[in-house]
């Protein structure tokens, strides 16, 4: 019985509500940016020190250790706001594994548009993703759901966009602290056409969502060791900037089937 408690002890502290006030995360002009509905973004080429991060110590270290690991030569950050229903404080264990289990359903990927600003119009992102059992076997799977989150968690997903084609990912989620960070990392190289763009375990796309009282502030940033060649960092940086686009509208959209409940 005692070692039962003390389980349920260790999962309760893993999903502990508590909120960080926004002006603790991020400075007051980032702020102002934000409630004015404008989503920040980066790219960098040479200082890839991080810009737009929030004060959060956890997320800094995962970030930091991404970037020790992978050693990039691209940065794409973004930063936005989400505006939580008038009335709601800080979530609540339930919300939070909701926003979680928002966030393993890697299906809702499918068919995602955004807005290409070199086309002038808008385009799909992914247009297939599944869960699979294992990088090798990639027998597709039903979204998983959890309703404790566990603290750390892996899963792989076959997903097709039309800038890099199909490719095998694995994603790493992480429950710490009044967030939620969730990092994919690319296991098959990947190419832009004939192009080969981004090695193998050479990228790092993560999203960290905060809870910050009545809105949830997501931090998302792309990190690759790309290919050398004429324009293709440009090519790629621009890209990123699409996929993060993309992944803050497919955000947005799982979290109000959380909060319009």
């Amino acid at each position: 019985m005692k070692k039962l408690f003390l389980v349920l002890l260790t999962l309760s502290a893993a999903v502990s509500a508590f909120s960080i006030p926004l002006e603790e995360l991020i400075s007051p002009d980032k702020i102002r940016v934000l409630l004015a509905g404008e989503r920040p973004t980066e790219i960098q080429f040479k200082d890839l020190s991080p810009h737009l991060i929030p004060n959060h110590s956890g997320l800094k270290q995962l970030l930091s250790r991404i970037q020790t690991e992978l050693g990039p030569s691209v940065m794409v950050e973004t930063l936005y706001l989400y505006k939580k229903p008038a009335g709601a404080g800080d979530w609540t264990r339930a919300e939070q594994a909701d926003l979680y289990n928002q966030a393993l359903a890697l299906s809702t990927l499918a068919g995602l548009q955004y807005y290409s600003a070199t086309r002038g119009s808008m385009r799909t992102f992914y247009e297939t993703s599944t869960v699979i059992d294992s990088p090798s076997g990639k027998k597709p799977q039903g979204d998983p759901l959890y309703t404790v989150p566990p603290a750390e968690l892996t899963i792989y997903a076959r997903q097709k966009d039309l800038t890099f084609g199909e490719n095998i990912y694995q994603y790493n989620y992480h429950v710490i602290p009044g967030a939620i960070v969730f990092i994919q990392q690319n296991l098959t190289s990947m190419t832009a056409g004939i192009i080969p763009a981004v090695g193998k375990n050479k990228l790092r796309s993560a999203v960290a969502v905060i809870d910050a009282g009545g809105y949830l502030l997501v931090y998302a940033a792309s990190m690759a060791k790309a290919a050398a060649l004429p324009g293709i960092r440009d090519r790629i940086g621009n890209s990123f900037s699409n996929r993060a686009e993309a992944i803050l509208t497919w955000f947005s959209g799982q979290a109000d089937k959380v909060f319009a409940q």
